[in-house]
């Protein structure tokens, strides 16, 4: 069949409608159950196109989001036991009730976020946000990424792609790279890897069908399931129980409870930190639209540092904590918190969080930071009277 002029137009007009149309039609027709204590389920932690409808939905409403890796997600607590949530409270001598907003996401880091504020983060302007800088990726050339070794990490669809700042150890071929720009760029490529992850065990379609049992020999349940049945138009969330996480939880002790002792970490220093100049950059973005940051460095675990070792993490920190006063970004560096509210080189336990949330809250640096809203809040107060 040979198209005319007028019908290739008609059907480049049906395509572009749907690419468009399906993606924003799916946002008003799929429910979310977002509680006061809502993150990202650990099994959706890569799928930004979710992450960008969470951001969107807290838009515009009385909330801080808190940007991290896993400490602010939570990786050892439920989330009842994370650090936004601690900040909630009436006790943690911050004030305003339930405004801190856990938009953290396991496995991220300073390079990821990057990209991942700037294609799905559009709605993070003229805000109050918090950040949080986890000097763990910078603990050595593998979690700074600066190695030239080849090498697998979390949200690497995140990270740069080409020149000039991308990683030596990504080293994903041109269709690996070209898709993870289309993803960003093309709103229904990053819905079709929503409906993947969320509804089809983060595979798609096709590979969903043929997923074997593990059996000898193998069987193919899924060959013979209706796909449709398996779009339950109910984003999944996690288990109300999570046996992974939790004060009844194996994994819920501290970092030492084993009979671990600490040990050397090989540093990067900040001039050379791929991980240090990505959050910078991320920085600089967030203050370009107007928002007005607050950076939370740690507290890392320094028990776990090496006693001749702890000088150079020292240094590190405070490097870290000079540079955000040089360039006036709000920032608190809580003390190290007590050995046994460790789980390991930077996750708190439970009572850590509880412990940490309430020494930021009385930090004169965030009381500061707050003050704006605290004043505009008595403002609106006085105006009522």
């Amino acid at each position: 069949m040979r198209l005319t002029a007028r019908q290739w137009l008609a059907a480049a007009a049906i395509i572009l409608g749907c690419a468009w149309g399906l993606p924003w039609t799916w946002t008003r027709i799929e429910h979310v159950d977002m509680s006061a204590d809502y993150r990202m389920p650990y099994t959706l932690s890569k799928d930004y196109w979710f992450y960008q409808r969470r951001l969107e939905r807290i838009a515009g409403a009385a909330a801080v989001p808190v940007l991290g890796d896993s400490v602010v997600w939570g990786e050892y607590v439920r989330p009842s036991g994370t650090l936004t949530h601690f900040l909630n409270l009436p006790d943690a001598d911050v004030a305003g009730g339930r405004r801190f907003v856990n938009c953290g996401l396991n496995g991220l880091f300073p390079l990821a976020m990057e990209g991942l504020i700037e294609y799905y983060g559009q709605t993070l302007c003229k805000g109050k946000l918090i950040v949080h800088c986890n000097v763990l990726w910078m603990s050595s050339p593998k979690a700074d990424l600066s190695a030239a070794k080849k090498q697998d990490f979390n949200h690497s669809r995140l990270v740069p792609q080409f020149a000039p700042w991308t990683p030596p150890c990504y080293q994903a071929d041109a269709g690996e790279r070209l898709g993870a720009v289309a993803q960003r760029n093309v709103s229904l490529f990053a819905w079709v890897n929503h409906m993947e992850i969320a509804y089809f065990g983060q595979q798609s379609i096709p590979r969903w069908t043929l997923e074997e049992d593990g059996g000898d020999p193998p069987r193919y349940a899924n060959a013979w399931r209706d796909p449709l049945a398996q779009i339950s138009l109910a984003v999944p969330g996690d288990p109300p129980l999570d046996p992974q996480r939790g004060p009844e939880s194996p994994r819920h002790k501290p970092w030492n409870a084993g009979g671990a002792k600490p040990v050397r970490f090989e540093w990067v220093g900040l001039d050379h930190s791929l991980q240090w100049k990505a959050f910078q950059r991320l920085l600089g973005r967030l203050r370009e639209r107007g928002n007005d940051v607050l950076v939370i460095v740690g507290p890392f675990n320094e028990h776990m540092v090496a006693e001749e070792q702890r000088g150079v993490f020292r240094k590190l920190r405070d490097g870290i904590a000079e540079w955000l006063s040089a360039n006036r970004i709000a920032h608190v560096v809580p003390e190290t918190l007590p050995s046994r509210l460790y789980a390991d080189g930077s996750h708190p336990l439970t009572d850590g969080y509880a412990l940490l949330a309430r020494r930021i809250g009385r930090d004169r640096a965030f009381q500061e930071w707050l003050g704006d809203r605290r004043r505009a809040a008595g403002g609106r107060m006085e105006a009522r009277e």
